[in-house]
């Protein structure tokens, strides 16, 4: 990880959570790091700390510091070089009729009954398929940075919403949650290359995906985007030989 003597975080402190268990790796305990204050962490700072290896959930920012292990990787996509494969180009042309509208931070209780569909159908039993509305706020609405909320309609209906934190070098892929029932159209695919896409229409250098462990099933779709870098021993190394 890289030194954070070597950052401009003056003003923050670190501290390192009690062990608890391992969300992606099962028999397995984890650890993170935390910054603090949030109310400091503004988006020029969050910028400096996802370059560190750090996300934030919420006003909650913090990256892995497990005691003996080191599988979360934090990613990066070159977005100026970025070259869609065939699937990722058969995406774009599913999905180019969807309507965007890129939005401020705010409630809506259309988004909110299609992230209660989604979970539901995607991550039923694990938590968070009975968020309450609060639950919910606290979880994708709080943010100190520079955060947009991205619908995408078809036909005037909603089928996903994206939440992404625009930083000075690229866009922070917070949280995607789409129609439950549209499975065929690769949306939390298209979701990624609408960013990659909108990053080199803004000239920013990078889209952020947070961790990926090649342990782990779930996360294996990160690195389909070439090319890849992750945060390898405090230096950014292009992944799987690109």
């Amino acid at each position: 990880m890289s030194k954070l003597n070597d950052l401009p975080f003056a003003n923050l402190q670190f501290y390192a959570t009690a062990p608890y268990p391992c969300s992606y790796l099962p028999g397995r305990l984890a650890r993170s790091q935390v910054a603090t204050p949030s109310y400091l962490i503004d988006t020029t700072t969050y910028g400096h700390l996802v370059t560190a290896g750090f996300r934030r959930s919420g006003a909650f920012t913090y990256r892995p510091y497990c005691d003996h292990c080191r599988a979360c990787i934090p990613v990066r996509v070159v977005a100026a070089e970025f070259e869609p494969n065939r699937s990722q180009r058969r995406t774009t042309r599913d999905n180019a009729h969807l309507a965007t509208r890129v939005m401020d931070l705010k409630f809506s209780h259309e988004h909110y009954a299609l992230y209660r569909r989604y979970q539901a159908h995607r991550h039923a039993g694990g938590g968070m398929d009975h968020d309450s509305r609060e639950q919910y706020s606290h979880f994708l609405l709080q943010s100190n940075v520079h955060t947009r909320l991205v619908e995408f309609r078809e036909h005037g209906y909603l089928r996903m919403v994206s939440i992404v934190d625009e930083l000075p070098d690229g866009i922070s892929s917070v949280y995607t949650f789409f129609d439950p029932e549209k499975t065929r159209q690769s949306l939390g695919t298209y979701s990624i290359l609408w960013q990659i896409g909108e990053a080199r229409r803004r000239h920013l250098a990078y889209v952020y995906l947070g961790y990926w462990i090649s342990e782990s099933r779930k996360m294996s779709y990160k690195t389909v985007f070439k090319p890849i870098e992750g945060l390898v021993r405090g230096h950014w190394t292009r992944l799987g030989g690109d």
